[in-house]
């Protein structure tokens, strides 16, 4: 459900097809039958003695679209302008792209209808709503309920969860950190004890956080969730909840990252 052209500053997956002295011309591959070209001076930074040796033919690269001329059906782009984490937050949400339209075609097929049907019909509402339809898909995975939540009405919504769960593994992130904590009371273990209980409470159902005993007086953190900005989150707040039980009696706590610092 791409537009016929990129716009510029996007970034895009392209295939080689030929590489010139002067410059690399390429497929867009999310762009069905538009091509684009890399000048050299835009391949890499710095002086690029030999093109071949920074790119070659049939390979997948990533690009910056610095300028869209539809009349004249050019694309410029940039290589060296890609950093390495915007290559692969792209190639990510490529494959998570191509992926999600193969299950709306199994969608398609067990609905039997057309591929361009289901989009019309509720594919692009999902697309609105949830930014892509791989999230959507991701998100009925990880909720079944959601669709209907969200207003999403149909005899398709059965079959779309099915395929959603089937499909689809819901990725946990695992971030980790260190407590250093001291109490001086005469039931200072008991005191320990109670604080690291309050650490380990969360109130999402899907966020584990575990405390384990290292050595006195350490202890390390790890919170499991379903992405990194509730694990910190979480974790933030489990530092929170030991360190207010810790310090009411005039305990000491030091947390890092790292067992090293």
């Amino acid at each position: 459900m791409k537009k016929d052209y990129p716009e510029e500053g996007e970034f895009v997956v392209a295939t080689v097809a030929k590489v010139q002295n002067y410059g690399a011309f390429v497929t867009l591959d999310e762009h069905p039958e538009r091509e684009g070209f890399i000048h050299i001076a835009e391949i890499a930074s710095g002086w690029v003695k030999r093109i071949r040796n920074h790119i070659k033919e049939k390979q997948k690269v990533v690009c910056k679209v610095m300028h869209v001329d539809e009349s004249k059906g050019h694309v410029d782009l940039s290589l060296k302008r890609v950093n390495e984490h915007q290559k692969r937050d792209k190639i990510k949400e490529w494959k998570n792209a191509q992926k999600a339209n193969k299950l709306m075609e199994m969608l398609a097929a067990q609905l039997d209808k057309s591929l361009e049907e289901c989009y019309e019909e509720f594919g692009k509402g999902l697309i609105d709503h949830y930014g892509s339809l791989y999230a959507a898909f991701e998100e009925t995975a990880y909720d079944e309920d959601l669709l209907e939540t969200d207003g999403f009405k149909g005899e398709w919504i059965d079959a779309f969860k099915q395929i959603a769960q089937d499909s689809i593994a819901i990725q946990f992130v695992e971030i980790k950190g260190y407590l250093d904590i001291k109490s001086w009371l005469p039931d200072g273990i008991d005191q320990i004890r109670t604080a690291l209980s309050k650490g380990e409470e969360s109130e999402y159902e899907d966020v584990e956080i575990q405390i384990h005993y290292i050595g006195a007086p350490h202890y390390s953190m790890i919170v499991k969730a379903p992405d990194y900005k509730i694990a910190e989150e979480e974790l933030k707040k489990a530092v929170s909840n030991i360190e207010e039980e810790i310090l009411k009696d005039g305990g000491e706590l030091v947390y890092h990252r790292k067992m090293d610092e």
